[in-house]
């Protein structure tokens, strides 16, 4: 025997719709679906701060006794005759960790100029917006685009690496080992195309950066300048 078509109301011995009188047809209930980690959701106290807390003063000694307990500690060792782990820097450096996030640079291609195809994803996925590009075409047929300018502002970007993982090319890293030298003028830190270039390897003639050569007409010293002043 067919059961009852889509649509066809179902009804009871009685002749009336299950629970309905009036010979609509029952909408089925559906129980809520628990969430996973409901329960730890963390209300925030919106209520307003103490004077302490305004001032501070709690955090403020959380963060000397910390000081305090170092303090403790070396001079403990030193009561003992322990020596001190102290590294002379820099003529001693310590060795990084293999993760370690150092200066920004432009991995070139056989002929010295830059991977990058001015795709813009790692500009997209910059949390501090420290990264700007400008695009050309690009003369040969390797690829459509290349960047005429490829800047990052080093005092605003954070190191989190979002830059290197978002580039589909491979053409920024983050492994060169180099801190970004410090400098006594802002527009020193806005390292360009050709910086990023240069981080790594010097040119046979040990002076030019071993990336420092025409790029469609662009040579270094030569590039449209950086966008702050």
């Amino acid at each position: 025997m067919a059961g009852p078509r889509t649509g066809e109301r179902m009804s009871g011995g009685h002749g009336h719709d299950h629970g309905h009188g009036h010979g609509a047809a029952a909408a089925a209930y559906i129980p809520p679906v628990a969430v996973k980690g409901a329960r730890d959701i963390k209300l925030i106290d919106s209520s307003p701060m103490t004077f302490s807390e305004r001032a501070y003063v709690k955090e403020v000694g959380r963060g000397l006794g910390v000081t305090f307990q170092h303090f403790m500690q070396t001079f403990t060792r030193l009561v003992k005759g322990e020596q001190i782990e102290t590294v002379e820097y820099p003529e001693k450096r310590v060795p990084y960790a293999p993760r370690f996030r150092g200066h920004h640079r432009l991995v070139p291609r056989d002929d010295g100029t830059a991977r990058c195809v001015a795709c813009f994803m790692c500009a997209t996925a910059c949390p501090a917006l420290c990264i700007h590009i400008e695009a050309e075409p690009r003369l040969d047929s390797t690829t459509e685009k290349q960047p005429r300018i490829f800047e990052i502002d080093e005092l605003r970007c954070v190191d989190c690496g979002l830059c290197v993982e978002a580039c589909p090319c491979d053409a920024i890293r983050m492994d060169s080992n180099i801190h970004p030298p410090p400098s006594s003028r802002r527009d020193a830190q806005l390292k360009g195309r050709w910086d990023l270039l240069g981080v790594m390897g010097i040119h046979e003639d040990g002076e030019t950066p071993r990336s420092a050569r025409t790029m469609n007409g662009h040579v270094p010293g030569k590039d449209p300048g950086p966008r702050h002043h």
